[in-house]
């Protein structure tokens, strides 16, 4: 499993939501030093499948794979087997899949693991898009409950299923990380610094927020990838996530 992140920079999880591996591999090259992580998702590996996990391994850069698999717990179960066998050792599944699924995942994932006399893989849960906001919630998804409760809900069933963590945005940490524990990983999937726009995320929090609420690891794309000084930009993140770092030691 992947420790808890002790360095600023460690915590910061970039996202590699980019066309074609030639822009990957710039970004790798230029921001592997200032960054813990690249987030892997859909555009990429639709695109070059395996190649996306090959190329960071081949830069020495770590992989966190945004699969978000949700299917029947067999399908799920036999994809992130084929997972483990590729080295990728950070991803994550819907909750909403149930806690058959996620099961599942986990007994598969760490057999798999266990065959091969590698350490299991982190395997975090998500709970809720931060496309989404309460009215989609309630008025498409027929959920009664509001946001932070239903989180939480997901976040349970996450740790009942022996899922490492869950995915979820820096108001919901608070009470995840009171109520189910330190040792828990928290992933914030949209994080924006004050001075970036938002885009087409709903629950957004800045790197305070997030450090702040109890936050492990918060992916950053944009506000770094677009920038006209992308290493400036990560820079003047890792320096907001180590001022609240200390902010938060003064206050406990």
């Amino acid at each position: 499993m992947i420790e808890k992140p002790l360095t600023a920079k460690d915590r910061i999880i970039l996202a590699l939501d980019v066309d074609n591996l030639k822009e990957a591999e710039e970004l790798v090259k230029e921001l592997k030093d200032y960054v813990g992580y690249f987030k892997v998702g859909l555009p990429l590996i639709v695109n070059y499948g395996f190649e996306a996990f090959r190329l960071l391994e081949e830069h020495g850069a770590k992989c966190y794979y945004d699969c978000k698999f949700h299917d029947i717990p067999h399908t799920v179960q036999k994809a992130c087997i084929s997972l483990v066998k590729n080295n990728v050792n950070f991803f994550n599944v819907h909750i909403q899949g149930g806690s058959k699924m996620t099961s599942a995942v986990v007994r598969a994932s760490r057999a798999a693991a266990k065959s091969m006399g590698i350490e299991p893989p982190t395997i975090l849960g998500v709970t809720l898009l931060s496309s989404f906001g309460q009215k989609t919630l309630t008025t498409e998804l027929c959920v009664d409950k509001n946001i932070e409760d239903f989180v939480l809900q997901l976040a349970k069933v996450a740790k009942e299923s022996g899922l490492d963590g869950v995915v979820a945005s820096a108001e919901e940490a608070r009470r995840i990380r009171k109520e189910i524990g330190e040792d828990f990983i928290i992933l914030c999937p949209a994080t924006r610094p004050t001075w970036s726009s938002v885009n087409d995320q709903v629950r957004v929090d800045t790197p305070r927020d997030a450090i702040m609420a109890g936050v492990d690891f918060m992916v950053v794309g944009r506000p770094i990838t677009t920038a006209d000084d992308s290493i400036g930009a990560a820079n003047l993140i890792i320096d907001e996530i180590e001022t609240a770092l200390e902010d938060k030691k003064v206050l406990c």
